[in-house]
């Protein structure tokens, strides 16, 4: 992000959050997790639609230390705001909250059962548009996933894969970032449906190039298994508005952890 000077960074931090549309105050707020490689409900719980664990997906990474954020107080507790961090240490509160301003995706491939928040899907429904112009279209697997969803996803891979296993790459209720309505997974072949090799497909390529421009970013990216707790999930993109996911792309962090100078969470209390 390089250094910024302390007045220029305040003007920064204040534009960013008239821009986010969020208030200053913070509402601790906390969220869930997914349950498939991004707990998807389209796909039944089973090793045929999860691709391998790979030693890369389980490379420890780094512990983040430092805050790279030049905001001075970001609102990661507010459950309503599009900064909110959700990971295995930090809950949605409410635990059942429900987004206000879900909207149907029915005109994206696969999107029509499938449900975001209305800057979130406004956002995405671009970027498929710019991939498609791009020659790379990609279609949606999974989006919303309400606290009950979440619940029964979640407990058909414990009963098929074990809890240790599962919880690789699948959130308990209320931990998920699919239940901010936030949250997407995208494909572009039946292949490589919620597989790593997404990311080697050139749709899978444009989205890590140019999800930030439209304000999402890749949120659990190869070898950060330690700090995000989930397993490399190239398909799971995660909506932060496109003045955050710039400063992101633009620093030195590769989670969302890092950026905010959070600690890494690969269990659950």
């Amino acid at each position: 992000m390089g250094p910024v000077a302390v007045a220029a960074g305040l003007a920064v931090a204040i534009g960013l959050l008239a821009a986010a549309g969020v208030s200053v105050a913070i509402a601790r707020g906390e969220i869930a997790a997914s349950p498939t490689p991004s707990d998807t409900p389209a796909s039944s719980p089973g090793p045929s639609t999860i691709g391998p664990v790979t030693a890369g997906s389980a490379a420890q990474s780094p512990e983040p230390d430092t805050a790279v954020s030049v905001v001075p107080d970001p609102p990661i507790d507010d459950v309503e705001s599009t900064w909110v961090v959700v990971n295995k240490s930090r809950p949605l509160e409410p635990l059942q909250w429900v987004p206000p301003d879900l909207v149907a995706l029915t005109s994206l491939p696969g999107g029509s059962s499938e449900r975001m928040r209305a800057e979130a899907a406004s956002a995405l429904v671009a970027m498929h548009a710019a991939a498609a112009d791009a020659g790379v279209p990609f279609a949606v697997t999974s989006a919303y996933r309400s606290y009950d969803e979440q619940v029964s996803l979640h407990a058909g891979y414990v009963a098929a894969r074990g809890r240790a296993s599962a919880e690789r790459f699948s959130a308990r209720a209320g931990y998920s970032e699919h239940q901010l309505g936030l949250a997407v997974d995208v494909y572009a072949s039946a292949a490589c449906e919620l597989k790593p090799c997404f990311a080697d497909e050139p749709a899978g390529q444009w989205v890590a190039e140019h999800a930030h421009e439209f304000g999402f970013i890749v949120r659990y990216p190869l070898g950060y298994y330690d700090t995000v707790g989930y397993i490399y999930e190239p398909w799971h993109l995660r909506y932060l508005g496109p003045e955050l996911a710039a400063e992101f792309q633009d620093s030195d962090a590769a989670t969302l952890e890092e950026y905010f100078g959070l600690p890494g969470a690969p269990d659950y209390p």
